[in-house]
């Protein structure tokens, strides 16, 4: 808990949050002086060096009419947009809007409104184009590269320093937290070392240039897992991974999550074929049945409750810890919305103390190549990830399944990892969900959900490399990205 006396004549706006005027944090700033220049973001915007500008609400009757993204607050996670983000709006709707936010590569969003999500930021990069951003976001951009490098602003931005900054700033206004205007206050410590300055922008971008790669392989495999299994061989991975990122990134498939629930179509079912009472039309969708087959001739088919069966993996679901044990530690509680592009975020939303971590580590048993799959959450069914050894010491919520593999000469994690986010799984996933009270859940149907797993034990190996390799990869160029963030500011 924090003490300190301030004199009244101090006292800005009339604003009277003690944490605003945190003078450990001043401090801090005021002892960087020597190495650094200490640059405040809104006199950055009003001498032109820096354009500031929020995005827009385009209304919920837009959302779903199609395929190019409406990032909104939850879609960035990691330094980075989703690469499946929850909304889609029609070319119509995003040409109406496109001119006025003119997105481009190299800006830079910040949340600016969303209490746990504010201050959260990424840089847009050729991979997130076209696309449209809401209003509770604000986009920087560097209107002269000569005067400020993007990239060090983006470090400066996720600095320690800097992100205390911003939640001493934020407030509540009517039932949610905002920055407001209060985001020109910030303060940039820019290290004065102009060598030291590229260095860390040269090892920034190198890092930039490997996440955008290999999330171009996440945002593609859905396509390239299902050719793999059609054809039978790697074809598809090596033509993909041999070309330049330039070419990758003009053959993209742009969707949104709405497109992994199919499209409208008609179909007679026999009375006799109702299972369990279901008469959801999507839960029997024939299209489902017909890509499965296709793979036949390479694949053999293993439900999930199989694989239980067999003992090839387990299942177990988390704990809902109740909201009191919230903000108790820096431990994370991992909840539905606290990974995506196949990670964990690196600054999950909540964290509990090591007492209550204590009293649920044992049961929910945490281990390195477990993968968490959304059960409840609507958008995020069937939304995957895998713990690697940076994220074991955590609990996750009973809105996720954690899945183990205990075979690992059948189906190792990685294979799982991948064949989970392929079309025709991402599909069944999809009519498996339905709508329990006020949310929708899997329940229990992710037992039914089909894997195709390929005859050649040669071909699993291959596919289970690839994944592995994306995924170390992207978690060495994150955390790059975290240590050169603290670098900026430890000369």
């Amino acid at each position: 808990m924090l003490t300190y006396k301030i004199n009244i004549q101090d006292i800005k706006n009339q604003i009277f949050i003690p944490k605003y005027y945190d003078p450990a944090l001043r401090q801090e700033l005021l002892s960087l002086k020597e190495t650094h220049d200490l640059l405040v973001l809104g006199d950055l915007i009003d001498a032109g060096i820096i354009g500031a500008q929020t995005g827009h609400e385009i209304g919920k009757m837009a959302y779903g009419t199609g395929s190019i993204p409406f990032v909104r607050t939850s879609d960035i996670s990691n330094w980075e947009i989703k690469t499946i983000p929850k909304q889609g709006v029609s070319q119509e709707i995003y040409d109406f809007y496109a001119y006025k936010e003119d997105v481009q590569p190299g800006d830079i969003l910040m949340v600016k409104d969303g209490t746990y999500l504010i201050g959260t930021n990424c840089i847009v990069t050729p991979l997130d184009i076209p696309m449209i951003y809401q209003s509770h976001i604000l986009k920087f951009r560097v209107v002269s590269s000569e005067l400020l490098d993007p990239l060090i602003l983006f470090l400066a931005l996720n600095c320690p320093l800097v992100q205390r900054q911003i939640r001493n700033m934020q407030f509540t206004a009517d039932i949610i937290d905002t920055l407001g205007s209060r985001y020109r206050e910030i303060i940039l410590p820019i290290p004065k070392d102009i060598t030291f300055r590229k260095e860390l922008s040269e090892k920034m971008k190198q890092a930039l240039d490997t996440r955008i790669r290999y999330k171009a392989a996440i945002k593609q495999m859905p396509l390239l897992i299902e050719s793999v299994l059609e054809s039978g061989t790697t074809q598809a991975f090596d033509t993909f991974f041999s070309k330049p990122i330039d070419e990758v990134l003009n053959e993209l498939v742009q969707d949104t999550t709405t497109l992994e629930f199919g499209f409208f179509s008609a179909f007679r079912l026999n009375s006799s074929a109702i299972t369990n009472g279901i008469y959801l039309p999507k839960y029997y969708d024939p299209a489902v049945e017909n890509i499965l087959r296709k793979l036949d001739g390479t694949c053999t088919r293993y439900s999930i409750q199989s694989l239980l069966n067999d003992k090839v993996i387990e299942l177990a679901t988390g704990d809902e810890i109740g909201k009191m044990a919230y903000g108790t530690g820096s431990i994370p509680f991992v909840r539905t919305s606290d990974f995506s592009n196949w990670e964990i975020k690196a600054d999950a939303k909540q964290g509990v103390s090591e007492e209550i971590y204590e009293q649920y580590a044992l049961k929910e048993d945490v281990r390195p190549g477990d993968i968490l799959i959304v059960r409840d959450g609507t958008y995020l069914v069937g939304t995957s990830c895998l713990i690697t050894e940076y994220d074991q010491k955590m609990l996750y919520c009973g809105g996720l399944i954690k899945i183990r593999v205990l075979k690992k000469d059948i189906l190792d994690e990685y294979l799982l990892l991948g064949l989970l986010n392929s079309y025709i799984v991402k599909r069944q996933i999809r009519t498996k969900q339905f709508t329990r009270d006020v949310i929708d859940t899997l329940g229990q149907r992710l037992r039914e959900v089909t894997l195709p797993l390929p005859h050649s034990v040669e071909l699993r190996h291959a596919i289970s490399v690839q994944i592995r390799h994306i995924i170390e990869n992207r978690i060495e160029a994150r955390d790059c990205v975290s240590n050169l963030s603290r670098q900026l500011i430890e000369l």
